[in-house]
């Protein structure tokens, strides 16, 4: 079944992205050819730890197709704190490149997107947090931005595929989102082959992150874009699943990385399509306690169980892949709404507790009851709304600490149970 799962995620990323995407064995030859159809000089921008021989690979590429390397920049640390964006955008503005080359995982990518629009619009970030406002902010300054080639080093966010650029204010530990057509690097490469000098707790970060944009686009999908959505969880959430524990156990697995990474990146093709919702929305207030897609995983089943009555067909097709891979060994068919939910919501919490994910926030180190605050009050943050309105069930910013409540305390306490179900 993985090989068909395989090629089944290779033809709808070709649909996806055609010519403008690498991916796989030996893509990053292709940076080269990619940079030198955009320009003739490049600002690379990448960290030199774990990820050095990969930037290293880049910049011999962009050297053998005759690009001038301006400069090589460290690129963000986890979560992109702001100041990491501020420096970068310095760098630009300095170097004045033809293209920008991000290499990294969703940090960086995320940072240099950021960037790039500070360095043409000046300003604060601050502005730019919601949906549209880069883009709107190009068209009255009549300008544009330096085009991105996003090259990959994890199988997680896929920010080298979207529009989305998370950015992290440390003063507060709030991080907040910018969505905007204009971020979308205009060339990726990915090897995914490179995935495997990361660590298994990143790793697993990755699996969880991809899982959940499949998942909460799925769960949010209407009805027009259904047909499509429903075909990307049913290939990119079965390769999650069959492969997460391949490449846990065995690091250097090739057709695990290969599996996972392409899942992912439907996970990156899903967020294009719809939005994610809840757990999103309240994983930006977990950010000093918790990797984003370890938080987004954790919560998931709990919204499942909120929005349970508005969404029965994906709880059923989510609860067959789960079964169809052990993680739900009841039988399915007789239930419905909240019920079935928590058999669904069950048997996600069943395959995180299989890979070593925590299930319950009071098992992440350092959590507080403060976090809960802060998740409620991001929560009715407008620069945040496109999440309340993304979910299945939209929710206003007085139903927060009702709806959203219930799934935090239930949380706490890791108890599918104790979360209220909306009635549609």
């Amino acid at each position: 079944m993985g090989d068909e799962l395989i090629l089944a995620a290779q033809e709808l990323l070709k649909n996806f992205r055609g010519t403008t995407y690498a991916f796989g064995s030996g893509a990053l030859d292709q940076v080269g050819v990619y940079t030198s159809q955009l320009g003739k000089s490049a600002l690379v921008v990448g960290n030199t730890g774990k990820t050095r021989v990969v930037v290293e690979e880049v910049i011999q590429s962009l050297n053998h197709h005759g690009i001038d390397v301006i400069k090589a920049v460290p690129g963000a640390q986890p979560n992109t704190p702001a100041q990491d964006v501020y420096r970068i955008a310095d760098e630009i503005r300095d170097t004045q490149p033809d293209v920008l080359v991000a290499v990294g995982g969703g940090s960086t990518i995320d940072a240099v997107k950021a960037a790039a629009a500070l360095a043409v619009l000046g300003g604060d970030v601050e502005r730019f947090f919601g949906t549209g406002l880069v883009s709107a902010a190009l068209k009255q300054q009549t300008a544009q931005l330096p085009p991105i080639i996003a090259v990959a080093t994890a199988a997680s966010s896929g920010a080298h595929l979207t529009k989305y650029s998370n950015i992290t204010d440390t003063r507060t530990g709030q991080k907040k989102l910018i969505v905007d057509q204009a971020l979308v690097p205009v060339r990726a490469v990915f090897d995914y082959g490179v995935t495997a000098s990361v660590s298994r707790d990143v790793t697993i970060d990755g699996i969880l992150d991809g899982i959940s944009h499949l998942t909460e686009v799925f769960i949010g999908v209407n009805e027009d874009q259904y047909p499509l959505v429903e075909r990307l969880i049913t290939v990119g959430l079965p390769l999650l699943l069959e492969f997460a524990p391949q490449v846990i156990m065995h690091p250097n697995d090739s057709e695990g990385r290969t599996a996972v990474g392409l899942g992912t990146d439907l996970g990156g093709f899903a967020i294009m399509i719809g939005g994610t919702n809840g757990a999103h929305l309240n994983s930006f207030s977990l950010v000093d306690i918790a990797s984003h897609g370890r938080a987004c995983g954790l919560l998931n089943p709990y919204y499942a169980v909120l929005f349970a009555e508005a969404v029965e067909p994906q709880l059923r097709l989510l609860g067959k892949i789960y079964a169809m891979y052990g993680f739900i060994r009841q039988e399915l068919d007789a239930l419905s709404g909240r019920e079935l939910a928590l058999a669904v919501g069950a048997g996600m919490q069943e395959f995180m507790r299989s890979i070593g994910a925590p299930t319950a926030l009071n098992q992440l180190p350092n959590y507080t009851r403060e976090h809960r605050k802060r998740a409620l009050m991001a929560a009715q943050d407008p620069q945040l709304e496109m999440k309340l309105q993304n979910m299945p069930i939209p929710i206003t910013a007085e139903m927060v600490n009702g709806a959203v409540g219930s799934v935090l305390q239930a949380a706490e306490a890791g108890r599918l149970d104790l979360v209220e179900t909306l009635q549609v």
